[in-house]
């Protein structure tokens, strides 16, 4: 399997800050705003967000972590049983406005399945998706980020995967292409 990184990390810091200025430009100080990242892999980019805007605002941001194991369409369609995460969310989400993060969006399927699950907590005001990576192509649903880090064109056949220090031991985002 050959294998090109996208974003180095510097470039992967650099998109994290203006995912985070974006953020701030359109919630100010968050006063009725809530982060919500999605398991097992959004809550990364959701703990790298929060980070930055707590030190940049001085102050604590809400935010949970959803589990959306079971509202997946495919979940009995497995081999092998999915293994639930968990879902960390310790606030009602009615009347907010409700960031959703994610790392890759890539069909769509996930993130549907996300605001399927975020309807346990409540109604929110809104709600606006913010995907790392936008795999544009090959979208099953029409579910488009309102805050994307890096648009990258990938054929099905390959997988795009973001990468963590504190997982994979540094920050990258690595295009995975099936060799002939």
């Amino acid at each position: 399997m050959e294998k090109r990184t996208i974003l180095n990390s510097r470039h992967f810091e650099i998109t994290l800050k203006r995912l985070a200025s974006q953020l701030k430009e359109n919630h100010q100080l968050f006063e009725n705003t809530v982060l919500i990242g999605l398991q097992p892999r959004g809550i990364h980019v959701l703990n790298r967000l929060k980070t930055i805007l707590e030190e940049d605002l001085k102050k604590d941001l809400t935010c949970g972590q959803l589990d959306i194991t079971f509202y997946r369409d495919d979940f009995r369609r497995r081999e092998q049983p999915i293994i639930p995460s968990v879902t960390n969310i310790d606030f009602i989400i009615e009347e907010k406005n409700v960031v959703l993060i994610d790392d890759v969006l890539f069909s769509g399927r996930t993130i549907r399945a996300g605001l399927d699950a975020l309807l346990a907590f409540g109604r929110p005001n809104r709600v606006e998706l913010l995907s790392f990576i936008d795999r544009r192509f090959e979208r099953h649903l029409p579910i488009q980020p309102d805050y994307t880090g890096k648009v990258v064109d990938t054929m099905s056949t390959q997988r795009v995967s973001v990468e963590w220090k504190e997982i994979e031991g540094e920050d990258k985002v690595v295009l995975y292409t099936e060799e002939k």
